[in-house]
């Protein structure tokens, strides 16, 4: 069984990674425009290559994890066994249910988003329908 990384983008976790990427966006800009000056001219070079792996990191962290969840109040990024993962609204969300293993999303103009979770450990499944429940407005079927 495997599990989900969940990445809620509110609260001190968003904070934090704002911080970062503007740390990240100014050690570029110093580095391409040399704002400040030091003695040895490949220290620029290294502070940005800094900048530039930060800003990558903060970026490519949905691509770190097989299982990945990622939410804020708007909406719901999953990446569930895929390489690209579907990006939902949670006003669009109509209902939503979740019977064996298997969580149906129905949203507006009749779409209809399965994911099948059997490989995933009951709690993070139970988790990823709970944070649905929470954020939508949407009756559960």
């Amino acid at each position: 069984m495997k599990r989900i990384q969940f990445g809620n983008l509110t609260g001190k976790s968003r904070w934090i990674m704002i911080l970062l990427s503007i740390i990240g966006l100014l050690l570029i800009l110093n580095g391409m425009f040399e704002y400040l000056v030091f003695e040895n001219p490949k220290t620029n070079k290294y502070l940005k290559a800094i900048g530039f792996l930060i800003v990558f990191g903060i970026n490519s962290q949905m691509f770190w994890y097989r299982n990945f969840v990622q939410w804020n109040k708007r909406g719901i990024f999953i990446r569930i066994k895929s390489f690209l993962g579907k990006n939902i609204t949670f006003k669009d969300i109509k209902s939503y249910e979740l019977s064996n293993k298997l969580l149906t999303l129905k949203l507006t103009y009749g779409n209809k988003i399965e994911i099948d979770l059997n490989h995933i450990v009951e709690t993070d499944a139970l988790k990823l329908h709970d944070i649905i429940s929470k954020n939508t407005m949407a009756r559960n079927v």
